[in-house]
């Protein structure tokens, strides 16, 4: 059997519904997903749509230097896995190196951001429950190509930090400010 017929059968496999949810089997390939973001590279993996609310996946490629900023979630913990890179996470009042391999837990209402040390870093957000990847369609663009997009020559003015906070406030994201120690 050829490739293409493998991959095929096994999208359809894929297809079939578990156990009577409303959620069914999928599946996306290296460089599938929706793709956009503000300084970074998101792909998003998996939506509440497809998991039936349960979870998010979404794969972030972020550029040496590059720093979120400190925010809490309200409504959902969040899992970050290292691919490549290496990171400072800020979690509460806790600041932990993270590396290829490195998984970190933020739970919801506790404030958190992270910085890359050295980059380009390729990590995973896991969200749940899911949703909050609704942001990242609100508050993005679409990528014109899956790379980090070229970062802007200037900081987002305070108009623009707070629309921005006020989309977040939607998704119970609270926006608190650059992170640690910037």
């Amino acid at each position: 059997m050829s490739a293409t017929e493998d991959r095929a059968r096994g999208a359809a496999m894929l297809d079939s519904e578990e156990d009577g949810a409303s959620r069914s089997s999928f599946a996306h390939g290296p460089g599938e997903g929706e793709a956009w973001w503000l300084g970074v590279l998101a792909t998003v993996k998996a939506t509440k749509e497809q998991t039936g609310g349960q979870s998010s996946l979404v794969e972030i490629l972020a550029p040496d230097g590059y720093g979120s900023v400190l925010h809490v979630h309200h409504q959902e913990d969040e899992g970050f896995y290292i691919l490549e890179g290496e990171m400072t996470f800020y979690v509460g009042d806790r600041t932990i190196k993270a590396r290829p391999g490195s998984y970190l837990f933020g739970p919801k209402d506790v404030p958190h951001a992270f910085t890359v040390d050295s980059g380009p870093a390729r990590l995973l957000f896991l969200f749940t429950p899911a949703g909050w990847e609704g942001l990242i369609g609100e508050t993005g663009e679409p990528a014109r190509a899956l790379t980090v997009p070229p970062q802007p020559d200037e900081e987002p003015d305070e108009a623009e930090m707070e629309q921005m906070a006020a989309i977040a406030a939607r998704y119970g994201v609270e926006v608190l400010g650059p992170p640690p120690g910037q």
